[in-house]
């Protein structure tokens, strides 16, 4: 049974152009875990990553239906990927969600099932 579902769509540019601004901004959304892949990333693919995981992690809070707040931070919120390289969420737990993440030049979406 399907307990929720989330979706979210974010322009890359305004993802990079933000942490460029703002570096601790990536500490807020990342964690550091997930800081490490983004710095051993080149290029564009640094800021596909970090709007794919930006995106995950918004569309798991909808999903979970609290949102990003007091219940539930970027931080509590953290996305791998499987041995085939396939978005898998970490924490806060993995049993029964499924997630997906998308990427064209100007935006990054993410999908996340809940199930129960």
């Amino acid at each position: 049974m399907i307990k929720g579902i989330g979706m979210d769509i974010v322009e890359i540019n305004r993802i990079q152009s933000v942490i460029e601004r703002q570096p601790k901004f990536l500490e807020r959304i990342l964690t550091p875990e997930e800081q490490g892949c983004f710095h051993a990333k080149k290029g564009s693919r640094k800021w596909e990553y970090a709007a794919g995981r930006f995106a995950v992690k918004e569309a798991f809070s909808k999903a979970a239906g609290t949102g990003i707040g007091s219940e539930l931070s970027f931080q509590d919120i953290e996305v791998g990927s499987d041995e085939r390289g396939k978005p898998v969420l970490i924490r806060p737990y993995s049993n029964g969600v499924h997630v997906t993440i998308t990427h064209s030049r100007e935006y990054a979406a993410a999908v996340v099932v809940i199930e129960s």
